[in-house]
């Protein structure tokens, strides 16, 4: 296979402008407001003084793994359609369609204790919005030659933080969140989904189908031949050695990346007691360390390789992990040795904004490792297929994260992100990046 040149810069900024529009649903819904609002103001507070916020948890943890496990099922088989469908580019306009529409009837969860209707609508809009990362994700491998996706990935992910910080700027106007501002706040998804709808027009109007259309029999339906499709990868998945081993990677990562995502701010409130100013600073800190960190990374990795720095992001992330876990022995400590007066929630916000380097390189570096391994004939499949590690693991971390909290405090249940960092980079010792490059350039149908 001929590797490809790069396509001209209008396609690739309607690419990467899907990456600016749909951050606005995973930060203001999953990661900054919405999560806060739904677990401290919808679901009553229990009557546990350590943790009275924990069936909030636990319910906002429950409804996200329901929405991954959603996306594992059917992800795989989208993917095997899209390819031989060549219809990338429609079932990625249904899922941002259906994302705004379940975003916007959010203004129907309308006040404390209404805990079911939102509840249902997070697991619909979240599993079109992951949905839509698998198919717009799939494009990737189509945009230049092989040696360039770490850039252009990163170009993506790092201007989708801007799009976070624009989103959250938008609906930091409705004012702060408690439950005497609620009739304001039941606009923030009306607000999301109005700049999720008009910030990916680029995307429908410069984006390419790059796949032509495989005629299909008359005696099967779409759903058979994607499911088949799949079997088949599966099947052959020795011709794939080293994205199978990176899958089982990725598990671990994303288990992690599914919690910090979806309790970061969460956990601040509720354990380290951070208020709304250390809250707005921690949140545009993090957008600009994120975006520089997808943005470098995708530097660095076209030189060193995608792998070893995928592999060096797991060991920043373990080490903010228990700088958190530790942050008021971790404030103490730097206080007296450099005769600080730092408070702990300071440092907090002080280590997560450097831990947001590694958020946007290391989802921006296993998309490029993703798009390295795939032939271009299944790259809608095997994005599926990382789709499927993704969310299995999201999935399987949330619901961790839950039966720990249940059993242990809160901030004790949060170290299994540790965890399953370190297991995914003792699982990337078994991967060989140019083995994995030779069998996706070198295979054939």
């Amino acid at each position: 296979m001929e590797d490809r040149k790069r396509v001209s810069f209008k396609e690739l900024f309607g690419w990467c402008m899907f990456d600016f529009a749909n951050s606005s649903y995973t930060t203001v819904i999953i990661t900054v407001v919405f999560g806060d609002i739904f677990s401290r103001l919808i679901v009553p507070a229990g009557d546990d003084p350590a943790n009275p916020h924990r069936l909030g948890n636990i319910l906002w943890a429950i409804a996200l793994a329901i929405s991954y496990i959603l996306v594992v099922i059917t992800g795989p088989i989208f993917g095997a359609i899209t390819d031989f469908s060549a219809r990338k580019k429609q079932f990625l306009f249904f899922s941002y369609f259906l994302c705004i529409l379940s975003t916007a009837s959010l203004y129907f969860a309308s006040g404390p204790g209404v805990i079911w209707i939102p509840f249902l609508l997070i697991i619909v809009s979240n599993f079109a919005f992951a949905s839509g990362e698998n198919f717009v994700s799939s494009f990737l491998p189509f945009l230049g030659p092989k040696e360039d996706l770490g850039k252009i990935s990163g170009y993506a992910w790092a201007i989708g933080y801007f799009g976070g910080l624009a989103s959250v700027a938008l609906v930091r106007t409705l004012g702060e969140v408690n439950v005497e501002n609620f009739e304001n706040l039941r606009w923030v998804g009306p607000y999301t989904a109005a700049f999720f709808l008009l910030t990916g027009i680029p995307t429908f109007l410069f984006l390419k189908e790059y796949t032509p259309e495989q005629t299909k029999p008359d005696n099967r339906s779409y759903i058979e031949i994607g499911f088949s499709r799949v079997m088949t990868t599966l099947r052959d998945i020795g011709q794939f050695r080293d994205l199978g081993v990176y899958l089982i990677s990725l598990f671990f990562s994303m288990a992690s990346l599914g919690i910090v995502i979806s309790f970061a701010f969460i956990y601040g409130a509720q354990e380290v007691k951070i208020e709304d100013h250390h809250r707005v600073v921690m949140f545009v800190v993090l957008q600009f360390t994120a975006a520089f960190g997808a943005f470098a990374f995708g530097f660095i990795q076209d030189r060193i390789g995608a792998l070893k720095t995928f592999n060096i992001t797991l060991v920043v992330w373990i080490l903010c992990v228990l700088f958190i876990f530790k942050v008021d022995s971790v404030t103490e400590i730097l206080n007296s040795a450099f005769n600080l007066s730092l408070s702990v929630q300071w440092m907090f916000v002080g280590i997560t904004s450097f831990a947001g380097m590694g958020l946007g390189a290391t989802q921006s570096s296993s998309r490029a490792i993703v798009g390295l391994f795939s032939p271009e004939s299944k790259s809608g499949e095997f994005f599926g297929l990382w789709g499927l590690s993704g969310k299995i693991a999201a999935a399987i971390g949330l619901f961790a994260v839950s039966i720990l909290q249940s059993l242990f405090d809160f901030k004790s249940s949060f170290l299994i992100i540790a965890v399953f960092f370190a297991l995914s980079l003792f699982t990337n010792f078994l991967v060989d990046e140019k083995r994995g490059r030779e069998a996706a350039i070198n295979f054939k149908e």
